[in-house]
């Protein structure tokens, strides 16, 4: 069984998560900024086996697209032409930096860490990546 990759896709950053090779555990594996994102997966996939990829999908409380939406969609379409072995989902995202940042305060990091939105990135692609594995069951 391959890990599943979650992204948490930004117009700056993309905070990138993965799951163990049972698909139990979610761990933050790294934010990067979004014009390497794809040379990272690369990189990635070579050394793993990844089959799922999970993108995050951004939508309004009304259930209607968001504004970044419109950059999250030509990400996709590149990734299934550069990964068109690798099965591409997408799962909503809504609320994912909100319980992020609730989650950093619980954890009782310190305002200056959670002002950090690297930290934020990367846990909202833990999130997702959790969400996702929850689908599974």
């Amino acid at each position: 069984m391959g890990r599943i990759l979650a992204i948490d896709y930004g117009s700056k950053r993309v905070g990138i998560a993965v799951s163990d090779p049972l698909r139990i555990i979610a761990t933050g594996l790294t934010t990067i900024h979004s014009k390497d994102v794809i040379e990272f997966l690369k990189t990635y996939c070579a050394k793993e086996v990844v089959e799922i990829i999970v993108v995050g999908e951004p939508k309004t409380l009304a259930n209607k697209p968001s504004d970044s939406a419109r950059f999250i969609e030509p990400f996709v379409k590149h990734l299934q032409k550069v990964f068109p072995d690798k099965k591409i989902e997408r799962l909503d995202e809504r609320f994912t930096s909100k319980i992020a940042q609730q989650t950093m305060l619980q954890s009782g990091l310190k305002k200056t860490d959670r002002q950090n939105k690297e930290t934020v990135d990367l846990i909202s692609a833990i999130i997702i990546l959790q969400d996702y594995l929850g689908t599974l069951d």
